[in-house]
């Protein structure tokens, strides 16, 4: 389980723990440098490895997108090219790869197909992780034609939940939106968000992407590439208004409209997965509201430890 300290790796350890799986073999970056090739291939030969779930990247949202566009590009793809290689000469059973809708056209048509992979221009605020994610893709893919290996894609929509990265620095909208709308409750201020507000997005809680990935591990699947996603979208200023509710923020909410937006909508199209038996479980309200018990609960964990010393 590669990447399994992030919030996607960390649940699907769970949901495999929870399905009785056992040697599930983790390790830190300290441990292990999936970036370093040599290092990578010893470590998949050395455990005789049977699958790799790959849940490792560096991810962010748009502004460290644009601040470190080499870092985004460049360390996922090592990390998952040096994965593939290595999974590819020792033969193992199922490679499974984590991407992101990131992966499909500014101007797609929605909602997002998988045959609408590299079919326009990306959107430009991610597109250094987009293009890594989707070399990924096609290394997959070519592997699977050239080399037999079982490799299969799954493309998820926005994720939360659990372990997220809450810092506002490189956060996505949801976790920052929670920090946020919870800090200006706190200090009884005004919130203030990126662009307009306009753009459409999808959610999912990270359990149902863990239930995705144990679909794939336990089925045959005969695509290689498979949207996840809830199959609802809504707007970031109903997102604000549903996250200012939960967090019990009394404020006010102000667009800062001199920000980008990012893509003006982004609903996946996941009949495909769907089709076969898997379908989402936690619907956005009651996710958000878990996830925020869990922020809180992590912050008082925070305070606690500042308090010991």
């Amino acid at each position: 389980m590669a990447g399994h300290k992030g919030m996607v790796g960390s649940a699907v350890v769970r949901a495999l723990k929870r399905e009785g799986f056992e040697n599930i073999i983790v390790r830190d970056r300290l441990e292990l440098d999936l970036t370093n090739q040599i290092e990578t291939k010893n470590f998949i030969r050395n455990e005789k490895i049977d699958v790799i779930i790959d849940a490792a990247a560096k991810v962010g949202g748009i502004l460290a997108n644009d601040t470190y566009p080499y870092d985004f590009i460049m360390q996922n793809m090592l990390i998952q090219n040096n994965l593939i290689q290595a999974a590819v000469e020792n033969k193992i059973q199922k490679f499974i790869f984590l991407g992101s809708s990131c992966i499909y056209p500014k101007m797609a048509p929605q909602p997002l197909k998988e045959e609408y992979l590299l079919t326009g221009s990306l959107e430009p605020t991610n597109e250094w992780y987009a293009i890594a994610k989707i070399s990924g893709i096609m290394a997959c893919r070519a592997a699977r034609k050239q080399m037999g290996l079982n490799a299969v894609s799954l493309m998820p929509t926005n994720l939360y939940g659990f372990n997220d990265n809450f810092d506002l620095n490189g956060s996505h909208v949801l976790p920052a939106m929670i920090r946020k709308f919870h800090e200006a409750k706190e200090n009884n201020t005004n919130v203030t968000l990126w662009g307009t507000g306009s753009p459409y997005r999808e959610f999912l809680h990270v359990d149902d992407m863990a239930a995705a990935t144990l679909f794939a591990l336990e089925n045959d699947l005969e695509a290689d590439l498979y949207n996840v996603g809830f199959g609802t979208d809504l707007t970031i200023k109903e997102l604000a208004e549903l996250v200012q509710k939960i967090a019990g923020h009394q404020g006010a909410i102000i667009w800062d409209k001199s920000k980008p937006d990012g893509t003006p909508k982004k609903l996946m199209d996941s009949s495909k997965l769907r089709k076969l038996g898997w379908e989402p479980k936690i619907n956005l309200e009651e996710g958000i509201e878990i996830t925020y018990d869990w922020f809180l609960e992590m912050l008082k964990s925070e305070q606690n430890l500042k308090g010991i010393q």
